[in-house]
């Protein structure tokens, strides 16, 4: 009889992390040295796509006209972002994120949609300080909502780092706030 990776013969072999299907481990090592994070199988590398709207805002106080180019941004998917863009493993990197470990993709899923909430209002609180016509009313609107996003992206990037802390209720309340 053959042994099989299932006998006993085959013990050193490490089985699955606890919650973690057997084939992450294959895209961990797939994804090592790809700008992929290995343990939560998510890249930096989408936050690109939220850097680009907060460098718009924070343009906006002075060239009014960056704000019909932030407007014409529209939030994308994680799989949208890698598939058009020029991200050299970008199969691969959204068939990690099809695989991330749920301890990792469900709070990345949950910021990621509340900065695309944000981003909505936030335009609509930036345009209505360009409609006052005051200067201190727009840069006062840009620089809270930019401040707003700019720690909601680094909360995904942590969470791509690997942290995992949990919002509790009031935490998610004020992502809104």
């Amino acid at each position: 009889m053959t042994a099989g990776w299932d006998s006993a013969e085959n013990t050193d072999r490490p089985g699955p992390a606890e919650g973690q299907p057997s084939h992450s481990r294959t895209l961990a090592r797939l994804v090592k040295g790809k700008n992929i994070n290995p343990e939560t199988l998510l890249a930096t590398d989408y936050l690109n796509h939220f850097n680009e709207i907060v460098m718009l805002i924070d343009m906006v106080p002075t060239m009014l006209e960056c704000f019909e180019d932030a407007k014409a941004w529209a939030p994308k998917s994680y799989e949208q972002h890698f598939q058009d863009s020029v991200f050299a493993d970008k199969a691969l990197a959204i068939l990690a994120y099809q695989n991330a470990p749920t301890q990792y993709r469900e709070p990345f899923d949950d910021t990621v949609a509340a900065m695309n909430v944000l981003v909505a209002q936030g335009l609509t609180a930036i345009e209505a300080s360009i409609a006052t016509g005051e200067p201190g009313r727009i840069e006062l609107a840009v620089s809270e909502v930019s401040r707003k996003l700019q720690s909601r992206i680094d909360r995904c990037s942590a969470i791509i780092n690997g942290h995992t802390a949990k919002l509790d209720q009031s935490g998610v309340d004020a992502l809104f706030d």
